[in-house]
């Protein structure tokens, strides 16, 4: 028995089995008509994502919060932001779901609050314990502590004039950051998470979780490509231990699902979070396939090349295969809607879509789908700055004005409309009445105006929707344990237009072959194992059993599997 068949016979997992769907509230459901989602227009929706076939959602914050940045600058995390409900409409919310066998994952934010946080309240007061909740540091009101930048441009301190002292934030200015040192501050984070887990929930998404530890001394970074500073606080020198920490504290219930946000880290550092010898994380969300087009910033983003994407992600698959786990997602809050980033937001829109579902359905790793994607939702146009609502979007903006090869928003709209992170919170698209369905007030951000055409209502009514076959995946992908616990070998790794690979799980095999180009392209399977294949799903005809040499359409996805009784072409 090979390794990947021990993990998968001895360490299976409710959440390595699962596809866990993201909801984005203030953009998924209005149920009150006052332009922003809910608790109870997600309510609503449940049964939708019970046809969906998901296993879980992951719930972005609904905490109370100033949406300084939409709800990740919390000033209260056992309160419910108004506009959302309140804790009996989060209360019944969990109960549809949990009635329906999905499990719900809520947001941990706790590398930051909001300033208006009664802990940085009393901080800024110095008032007794609350005195060391922040970093704090004594300075010129003219000159930062040190040289690090924000993660949403410009210095990472703010001085505070109640205090006389400056404050770190390594997001926005409204975001300080708490002190991860001080035990006290563990303490009540710990606390809070016992709460919720009390209230019943089933794990959290830990929110730039291997931020929580700087270097003793903030020494300054050194200048370069990037956000200055990353080298002493990306994976920080005690971020292990408050992880172990935490893990024995809260976190000791295998069953529940922890997810930790961890950008800048490679493979052997996901290791030291996800490992039998690690943190005990479920998983993490790593960022390496989603800013590998990324030259100095992310507004740089441009041309990406089929190679290299399928290099991280073998890379990812084969680092994590015996001693880990991976996450599987192309699209976020916070980043672009794949189909315009990854397949084509045109003439191959639905095409696209269902290639790179198929791509999330089939690699090893639980995947994520991100409200929307189950359609084929696309990036948006935004024809002004005043169409946009993200704090890191405007604070580009605002920066890049005062370069001098940058006149007007025109000159910078191509990145903002490219990679912004607005493309991925305009309304989910319920139908094509007006406001896409979404609320009958006027929303808080601008509906796609692709809306008519791109809907729920009309994808249930199209067999041959990305809707629906997005349920098949779902539906495959649960009855073949292939699919989950397979070995992963990457195939034609040279090749500009073709992703292929196999899956392998004792007698089951599996063969994925995806063509990432809008026109045709000739694939060969040159030393793989055809004899007993047979076609499980694909977004196009194709034949029943793959032969030697084939050819592929545009966005092209075929899966071929050792046969059962499920099989399904669309």
């Amino acid at each position: 028995m090979s390794s990947v068949e021990t993990k998968a016979a001895t360490d299976s997992q409710w959440w390595k089995e699962a596809v866990v769907y993201q909801i984005y509230p203030k953009s998924f459901n209005d149920a009150d008509g006052d332009g922003v989602g809910d608790l109870r227009g997600i309510e609503r929706r449940v049964d939708y994502l019970d046809e969906l076939g998901v296993d879980a959602v992951w719930l972005c914050p609904v905490y109370e919060s100033p949406q300084a940045d939409n709800g990740y600058d919390i000033s209260d995390y056992r309160s419910i932001h108004p506009a959302y409900g309140d804790m009996d409409d989060w209360r019944r919310l969990l109960g549809a779901l949990h009635e329906r066998d999905i499990r719900l994952v809520m947001d941990l934010v706790v590398n930051h609050t909001s300033k208006e946080h009664e802990w940085f309240q009393r901080s800024r007061r110095r008032d007794g314990e609350y005195e060391d909740y922040y970093i704090w540091r004594d300075g010129s009101p003219d000159e930062p502590p040190n040289n690090w930048e924000s993660c949403f441009g410009g210095p990472a301190w703010t001085y505070d004039d109640e205090r006389e002292q400056w404050y770190l934030h390594l997001f926005d200015e409204n975001q300080p950051d708490l002190n991860w040192r001080n035990p006290a501050v563990r303490d009540s984070v710990y606390e809070m998470m016992e709460w919720w887990l009390s209230q019943g929930i089933d794990g959290f998404r830990m929110d730039v979780i291997n931020l929580i530890s700087k270097a003793e001394d903030l020494p300054d970074g050194e200048p370069g490509a990037g956000q200055t500073g990353t080298e002493h606080f990306f994976n920080g020198p005690n971020i292990h231990e408050y992880l172990r920490e935490m893990r024995d504290r809260v976190l000791s219930d295998d069953s529940l699902l922890t997810i930790g946000e961890t950008p800048g880290v490679g493979v052997d550092d996901a290791k030291e979070y996800v490992g039998s010898d690690g943190d005990g994380l479920s998983m993490v969300f790593q960022f390496e396939h989603v800013t590998f087009d990324h030259d100095e910033h992310k507004w740089d983003a441009g041309d990406w090349s089929l190679v290299e994407f399928k290099e991280i992600l073998s890379k990812w698959q084969t680092g994590l295969e015996a001693d880990g786990w991976n996450s599987v997602y192309l699209n976020n809050h916070d980043q672009p809607r794949m189909v315009s980033r990854f397949g084509d937001d045109g003439d191959y829109r639905r095409e696209s879509a269902k290639l790179l579902g198929t791509l999330t359905h089939t690699l090893q790793g639980t995947p994520f789908i991100y409200q929307g994607e189950e359609i084929g939702m696309t990036n948006a146009s935004f024809a002004s700055p005043d169409d946009l609502r993200d704090v890191e979007s405007l604070n580009f903006i605002e920066e890049s004005l005062e370069r001098s090869d940058v006149q007007s928003y025109e000159d910078v709209r191509d990145a903002i409309e490219y990679v912004g992170r607005d493309n991925a919170r305009t309304p989910m698209q319920w139908s094509d009445d007006p406001n896409a369905g979404f609320t009958e007030g006027e929303p808080w951000i601008q509906c796609n105006s692709n809306y008519e055409t791109v809907n729920v209502e009309r994808a249930r009514a199209d067999e041959d929707s990305v809707l629906h076959y997005y349920r098949d995946l779902i539906e495959l992908r649960d009855e073949r344990d292939v699919l989950v616990y397979g070995e992963f070998e990457l195939l034609l790794p040279d090749h500009p237009a073709v992703f292929a690979y196999t899956r392998t799980l004792g007698d089951e095999r599996g063969l994925v072959v995806l063509n990432f180009e809008s026109e045709p392209v000739e694939f060969v399977a040159a030393g793989v194992a055809l004899d007993g294949l047979e076609l499980a799903i694909a977004n196009a005809d194709a034949p029943t059993v793959p032969s030697d040499t084939f050819e592929l359409g545009p966005y092209e996805a075929r899966v071929y599997l050792t046969p059962t009784q499920h099989t399904q072409t669309r």
